[in-house]
């Protein structure tokens, strides 16, 4: 009965593929495995881009049972049929077999066979007989995946509820976000592998479809690995651009970490914008493998380093990325560094600058400290159109020469000499300039104080001359520091002295006489309080601290300020001796006579004299300062 049943099913078969002329797929290479009492999902691939175009053309899909050859519909608590996928909510061991599939379209029609495996569970065990297997890491997070992906692909597909549940053997694992957490797509998350941590873990998927709940279930072989290795860490190059001089020779590191137990599978590259980098050290570029070590703590792993070698760094090496590449199977990461000219060194350039001109102007100050006076007066002679001509400023004396008048014994010569001769000599018939010299040009009969002032206001400058006696003379000190005139005796007529002054005290060697102590208090005067007069002063020999401590406050505090012209610097101090009539004749000269001084307007002593002078420019004044200055001139004469 049971032969004749077989026989009579697949004459069915054959007569029913025959009248429809069906393509046949034949059996699927991949099973379905169940237990009693799950789930079963059987899908067929005709349904596909490669068989038919199912986007455009219309299609069904039957399914029909091994056993009976029937069609399958839905059967509540059984069967479900969604479309191309065949759903036996709880499996029995005689449902094993091939089932089935056509697909036809107005024009065709396609059929395939997918073979279901019923097993029973092993005795005493929890689980599947069919497992997957699995491996984690020691030491580092593990995840495991439930292979039922596709029935919850499909379970979204009809929006039916759904929750898994995870087992290690037969223990339920909590959700506890600790050591293990449930992660979306169906995976497990282990904390930190441990050597316990293998087994057998079974993921439970439950579910609602129409109207029944079922399940399916699948378990996972567990091993664990204690060799391990992570996504390398590239520490160097940084993404940073590094500034490198053209001709040069450079190298640059690429330095990666990858945390690791055992020996990990990586290679380190380096690459420009065309190529790979080769290791060939004949090539102008090149790689090098540089040290390699391994590192247990903080965490364990292995540090490598591979260089790039520019042997000489050209134009075309600039602006060019070169990128690091590490190879992994748990990554790529890469990192690069910009080659770049240097920058200009502007901070060494403005040094340079500040230094020299700070060194330039510490040299012209010390240059013109010593040659102040040779660089005004080249100054005044090469432009003389920047100084005013003082040919119209209304006076008549280029300067008013006051000078001691009674001296001690042995020095009353040369100081006529030096006023009398040599004054006159240099300054006026060599360089010009007019002199009012007491003595020489004051009027017969004219009274000393009328003289002084009147000669005094008409002058630029007053030349005060003094040695180290002419202020120190006890009975005229106090007088001369207190500014007291009572002792002075005016002359009237040609009661004066021939050098038209009087003297206090003509028997007092060394002592200021009347006429030359008021032209020291008058051009104080002018000088100190109208700043209409500059004083220049004059030694004609060294001047003690002692001799200078008894001199007028305000010759102290003008030569402290001003300074004074020393002729005494530039002279032989010894006294000159006058040669013997039979010397003369025989030609010969005294070893210890002093050269004559000069009288050259290039020595240092003329020049700081012509330095005080008056400025004899060609800028003239203004019309309204000559008229005033010619007025105020006419009323003082009158």
């Amino acid at each position: 009965r049971y032969l004749f049943l077989g026989v009579f099913i697949l004459f069915y078969f054959i007569l029913l593929c025959s009248i429809e002329n069906c393509k046949d797929y034949k059996l699927q290479f991949e099973r379905v495995f169940s237990v009693p009492g799950e789930a079963a999902m059987l899908n067929t691939t005709l349904v596909a881009m490669d068989v038919f175009n199912f986007t455009t053309e219309p299609y069904n899909v039957t399914w029909y049972d091994p056993r009976t050859g029937q069609e399958l519909s839905n059967q509540t608590g059984r069967v479900v049929v969604r479309g191309e996928t065949l759903w036996l909510l709880s499996v029995q061991l005689e449902d094993a077999g091939e089932y089935e599939s056509i697909v036809r379209t107005p024009s065709r029609c396609y059929r395939q066979q997918t073979k279901l495996v019923v097993e029973k569970p092993p005795a005493g065990q929890c689980g599947r007989p069919r497992q997957a297997g699995q491996v984690v890491t020691i030491s580092v997070n593990g995840f495991l995946s439930c292979p039922l992906k596709d029935y919850i692909s499909k379970l979204k597909d009809y929006n039916a509820s759904y929750s898994m549940k995870w087992y290690k053997g037969c223990e339920l694992i909590e959700d506890r976000r600790g050591r293990f957490t449930y992660l979306s797509m169906a995976q497990l998350k282990v904390e930190k592998v441990e050597l316990e941590d293998s087994g057998n873990y079974t993921c439970t998927l439950t579910f609602d479809l129409g109207g029944v709940t079922a399940s399916v279930s699948e378990t996972i072989n567990t091993t664990i690995k204690e060799t391990y290795y992570m996504r390398p860490i590239v520490h160097k190059p940084e993404n940073i651009t590094i500034k490198v001089e053209k001709g040069s020779r450079f190298n640059q590191s690429c330095l990666m970490f990858v945390p690791c137990v055992g020996e990990p599978s990586i290679s380190i590259s380096w690459a420009d914008k065309n190529d790979f980098i080769e290791s060939v050290p004949e090539n102008r570029v090149y790689t090098v493998d540089g040290r390699s070590w391994r590192q247990e703590s903080p965490s364990r792993g292995l540090w490598k380093e591979v260089l790039l070698v520019f042997s000489e760094v050209r134009e075309e090496d600039f602006y060019k990325n070169y990128t690091c590449m590490v190879f992994s199977a748990r990554g790529t990461p890469q990192c690069f560094f910009t080659l770049l000219p240097p920058d200009p060194q502007i901070a060494l350039t403005i040094g340079l600058v500040l230094g020299s001109a700070t060194v330039l102007f510490i040299t012209s100050v010390v240059l013109f400290y010593l040659f102040k006076v040779d660089i005004v007066l080249c100054f005044r002679r090469t432009f003389p159109v920047f100084y005013t001509n003082t040919d119209s400023d209304g006076k008549l004396y280029d300067a008013y020469v006051a000078y001691p008048r009674q001296f001690g014994v042995g020095s009353g010569v040369e100081t006529e000499t030096f006023v009398f001769h040599m004054l006159p000599q240099v300054l006026e018939k060599t360089c010009g300039y007019k002199l009012f010299i007491t003595g020489r040009d004051c009027l017969p009969g004219q009274a000393i104080v009328n003289a002084v002032e009147e000669n005094m206001q008409a002058s630029r400058r007053l030349l005060l001359i003094y040695t180290a006696s002419t202020f120190t003379c006890r009975r005229q000190n106090s007088s001369f520091s207190n500014n007291n005139n009572n002792n002075i005796t005016k002359s009237d007529g040609d009661g004066g002295n021939s050098d038209g002054s009087d003297s206090v005290d003509g028997g007092d060697g060394g002592c200021v006489n009347a006429g030359q102590q008021f032209e020291c208090e008058m051009a104080m005067y002018r000088m100190l309080l109208e700043g209409s007069l500059k004083v220049v002063l004059v030694e004609l020999e060294p001047i003690s601290p002692a001799q200078l401590a008894l001199f007028p406050e305000s010759v102290r505090h003008l030569r402290k300020r001003h300074g004074a012209v020393c002729w005494w610097k530039s002279q032989d101090r010894r006294t000159p001796r006058r040669k013997s009539e039979d010397e003369e004749k025989r030609g010969t000269r005294d070893a210890e006579l002093p050269p004559p001084p000069s009288l050259s307007p290039s020595s240092r002593f003329w020049k700081e004299m012509r330095y005080h002078m008056p400025v004899r420019g060609k800028r003239a004044m203004y019309p309204e300062k000559t008229a005033l200055l010619t007025l105020s001139h006419g009323s003082r004469i009158s």
